[in-house]
């Protein structure tokens, strides 16, 4: 609890040195801003060098159409690199960032509020997928850019060798896991095979990130809304059950039904289903094109999370656009928002030879799998659509989801430990984050 509690703290500290910057920004950005180049605008992204090939083609056909230059920077020590950014007083144009960290910025006074109506194209964006940009205050501080939902991928070539289908509910995916392990379907005459992948390590919450999914669809709740606040809800009947069903199912008992390790794995060495040896993976589509290259197109398929106790409720997520906290170049910055939500724009940053950056795209005149001339995706669209709900954007969500991750990886590690009382002492974990942002009720 202590290590918990600093970690609060200095995110405490770093929020007022945020703030300060927010304070500073509102006298002394606009003379950055004359000082630079008024028809460039500086633009981060948090990618590596695949998806930044995408990004520099994006940008390149906004500069050809409006005439308005990009200073592109993929970073990928994004938040480090802000917050240095942020004690200079010097905070890029545009960023393009993961949808949870809103609240974050928003807190820290590193955003500008945006009026949807000041967006060319606002109105080809779903009520839905805006009101994931409200922060605490009722103002926008993003425009929608990339949304995406988990799904489930899963070796089909499998399910023929053995006469399965796939499954639709958890007795059934627990059945078909425990088959892969231990049928033999990769005919190779050893045991060599799992059921599952699972990146359960507390590291970046990852445990969290993979879990959401589990939780909503057995009803649980994380935190929930309180008149102008929050409670957290992870002591409920619904999370005490979803969680003792994770640890005796998935991690606890020699079953196989999950790749060794899965307890500190992350995304990054979780590679069991890209390397042949596991038979499922609750993931995003954005692996889809790694997939299709190994273990191959032809043998795995797409297909909806199977339903818990509480239907079939999938983790979403996706990237904002967000506008620095400098005055100056308010016109450039719509230009380039307006041109990213567009349909050329998202078609643009949705195909092509590198890795796409928009998934689901948020213009609603557009369907992903006639963009991309593949009906699997429309697999991930619905269940954005119709069957997935979000990390909470509008409170700093970052030590709620590390302080769930750390809770659910301790609890699957020691396989003894009582559920409910380590769901209760999260709890209190959660009531202390949101107390220290002020939004406890």
């Amino acid at each position: 609890m202590g290590v918990r509690r600093r970690s609060r703290r200095l995110a405490a500290m770093i929020t007022v040195a945020g703030l300060a910057f927010g304070a500073a920004a509102c006298g002394s950005g606009s003379d950055s801003a004359e000082s630079s180049d008024p028809n460039t605008l500086e633009v981060w992204t948090r990618s590596n060098p695949d998806p930044a090939a995408t990004y520099e083609r994006v940008f390149a056909a906004f500069t050809e159409k409006t005439g308005i230059k990009i200073d592109y920077q993929p970073v990928i020590n994004f938040d480090q690199q802000l917050q240095s950014r942020a004690s200079t007083k010097d905070l890029p144009d545009v960023m393009i960032n993961d949808t949870a960290l809103m609240g974050s910025y928003q807190g820290q006074g590193l955003l500008k509020p945006i009026d949807p109506a000041s967006i060319d194209g606002h109105d080809q964006i779903t009520d839905k997928t805006w009101a994931s940009t409200v922060g605490i205050d009722g103002e926008h501080y993003g425009i929608p850019y990339s949304r995406q939902a988990q799904a489930l991928m899963i070796r089909t070539d499998w399910l023929r060798k053995l006469g399965l289908r796939a499954p639709t509910t958890w007795a059934e995916m627990l059945s078909v896991a425990k088959a892969f392990a231990d049928r033999d379907p990769d005919g190779n005459g050893k045991k060599d095979t799992y059921g599952m992948v699972v990146p359960g390590s507390a590291q970046n919450g990852y445990a969290a990130w993979w879990g959401a999914s589990f939780l909503w669809s057995g009803g649980a709740k994380i935190i929930e809304r309180d008149g102008e606040g929050y409670r957290p809800t992870m002591d409920s009947a619904a999370a005490v059950r979803t969680v003792t069903w994770m640890k005796d199912n998935l991690f606890c008992g020699d079953n196989g039904v999950i790749q060794p390790g899965a307890i500190s794995a992350v995304t990054g060495t979780a590679t069991n289903f890209q390397d042949g040896n596991a038979g499922m993976y609750l993931t995003g589509p954005y692996n889809i094109a790694t997939y299709d290259t190994t273990p191959g197109k032809d043998t795995y398929e797409v297909v909806p999370f199977p339903a818990g106790p509480a239907g079939s409720t999938v983790l979403a997520d996706g990237e904002n656009i967000y506008f620095g906290a400098r005055t100056g170049k308010t016109k450039q910055e719509r230009a380039l928002a307006s041109f990213l939500i567009s349909p050329e724009g998202q078609r643009l940053a949705m195909t092509g030879r590198n890795q796409p950056v928009v998934r689901i795209p948020v213009n609603s005149t557009l369907d992903a799998a006639q963009v991309r001339d593949d009906p699997r995706w429309s697999v991930v669209q619905k269940a954005y659509e119709d069957a997935s709900e979000q990390f909470p954007n509008a409170p700093d969500f970052a030590p709620i989801k590390q302080d769930l991750a750390d809770a659910l990886n301790a609890v699957f590690t020691y396989c003894g430990s009582d559920v409910g009382s380590g769901l209760r002492e999260l709890n209190d974990t959660l009531a202390g984050d949101l107390k220290d942002q002020d939004l406890l009720k």
